[in-house]
């Protein structure tokens, strides 16, 4: 009886939900096939709504399953964003999906299963359970890049992807398996407790390799080699999900584990992430700009926004994780909203991925335009978009931290960045096209109206939202 009382289970109601839900809508999959598809896809939006409910309603904080796992405010904040872009991914997945021919019930079900996995990752306590948290949402990403087996690209993207998320994994448990031999623990709360005097060389060089398994989740330089191929052979509305919902989920790991178990190592793993993010923001400034393929362009743009969100990670401060917090809630609009107008861009019922493509489309379709438009501005930090806020709020925590260098390279790396990003609307405005593009769905027309009025408008309500960030982040610190 004691055992089971250890374990808590009311802290993790949302993720035994997603569970339960999970292999529920698993054996109707089984049982109706790919006609079961659309009903799946629902159910599972459904699901995380739910789980986003339970997830706002519990509020309790504390440790179960015997210290594996823990609810916060942090936890909650991360997994309400993850949730939240995993649903909008799902139903714009399924009406494209279904477009290009393309109706399977995994498809819903596998995106169900990696939220599962994100929501365990937000709230692991133990190098084991995080291990378990992320190969859930790895193996089921795994499959949702390859889902279109027919075609070389999205088999390409999965293989790709599988070969070299393999390759970090293995480098995340080499790491993990050090820090456990030379402190006697994989439990964070034990590791903060024992991390406090002067770290081993032995120590550090496993910090060292699980950072680095964990910059490939983010797809930060120099582990974002697989993204730019996986963005552009991944149908567009797995990208979206890759983009947004596993980004977020990902990068409040790293937090979790940098400011918990290895809160008095600031001073060793703070230089990993300024020598990462510097890179991430110059390559995603400089690479983008020769590319062809919005995809490929936008595979760029989140390894810089990466960069971006790790300022406030390396600060090591209370308001460098709200500024990451609120930078990576901002991010997640303006990725869902850009790639929903990316789905849009259809001629004659193919759609269209070069920037080229993109011309003559405020003709055709003005409110297109004038959306993907805001969320180019938004990227490129002009106010008085969201976007803007978000990295104002990561570039003072860097200077309050006394990071200036990391400050100026960040502002610098987004004015060379807002000259892609300022192309792609002058070739929407200003070049000529010779056929038209189609009427945009009725889903799609939801999420991007939804979007544009969260970006464009979201400063009117900014105050509370900060404060919900700055809670989460205090919440992360207390633990």
């Amino acid at each position: 009886m004691e055992s089971f009382v250890s374990l808590n289970l009311g802290l993790a109601r949302p993720e035994i939900f997603l569970a339960a839900a999970g292999l529920f809508l698993l054996v109707c999959g089984a049982w109706g096939g790919d006609r079961s598809t659309r009903l799946i896809g629902w159910a599972s939006v459904a699901a995380l709504v739910i789980a986003i409910l339970l997830t706002v309603t519990d509020g309790a904080s504390g440790l179960a399953f015997n210290g594996l796992f823990v609810a916060d405010g942090f936890a909650a904040f991360a997994k309400i964003l993850s949730f939240g872009a995993a649903a909008v991914a799902i139903i714009v997945a399924l009406d494209q999906m279904a477009r290009d021919g393309v109706v399977r019930f995994e498809l819903p079900l596998l995106m169900l299963l990696a939220s599962l996995g994100m929501a365990l990752m937000i709230s692991a306590n133990d190098l084991i359970s995080l291990y378990v948290g992320l190969e859930l949402q790895s193996l089921a990403l795994y499959v949702v890049a390859a889902i279109r087996r027919d075609t070389v690209r999205s088999t390409e993207a999965g293989l790709k992807y599988f070969v070299l998320g393999a390759l970090s994994s293995g480098m995340l448990l080499y790491g993990a398996s050090l820090i456990y031999g030379f402190s006697g623990s994989t439990s964070f709360a034990v590791l903060a407790n024992t991390l406090s005097g002067e770290p081993s060389l032995g120590l550090i060089v496993g910090l060292v390799f699980l950072c680095a398994g964990l910059s490939f989740k983010i797809s930060a330089v120099p582990f974002h080699m697989w993204t730019p191929d996986v963005y552009e052979g991944a149908p567009t509305p797995i990208t979206a999900f890759f983009a947004a919902a596993p980004k977020v989920a990902a990068i409040a790991l790293f937090a979790r584990v940098l400011i918990g178990p290895f809160g008095d190592m600031v001073g060793q793993w703070q230089q990993i992430i300024i020598v990462v993010s510097v890179l991430s923001m110059v390559l995603g400034a400089v690479a983008a700009i020769a590319q062809k393929n919005i995809k490929r362009l936008m595979a760029y743009s989140s390894i810089g926004n990466v960069g971006y969100a790790l300022v406030g990670l390396a600060s090591g401060t209370i308001d460098g994780v709200s500024g990451l917090l609120t930078y990576m809630a901002i991010y997640v609009v303006m990725t869902i909203g850009a790639f929903a107008v990316i789905m849009a861009m259809r001629r004659q019922g193919e759609g269209v991925e070069e920037i080229s493509d993109l011309a003559g489309l405020s003709r055709s379709q003005p409110g297109l335009a004038y959306a993907l438009a805001i969320f180019m501005f938004s990227m490129a930090g002009i106010p008085p978009f969201a976007g803007f806020f978000g990295k104002l709020f990561v570039f003072m925590a860097a200077i309050n931290a006394g990071l200036y260098v990391l400050a100026v390279i960040g502002v610098l790396t987004s004015v060379i960045s807002a000259f892609y990003y300022i192309r792609i609307i002058k070739v929407m405005f200003f070049d000529q096209a010779t056929t038209p593009f189609d009427r945009v769905p009725g889903t799609l027309r939801l999420v991007l109206v939804a979007s544009v009025a969260i970006i464009t408008f979201g400063f009117l309500a900014g105050a509370p939202f900060f404060d919900l960030s700055a809670a989460a982040a205090g919440s992360l610190f207390a633990g």
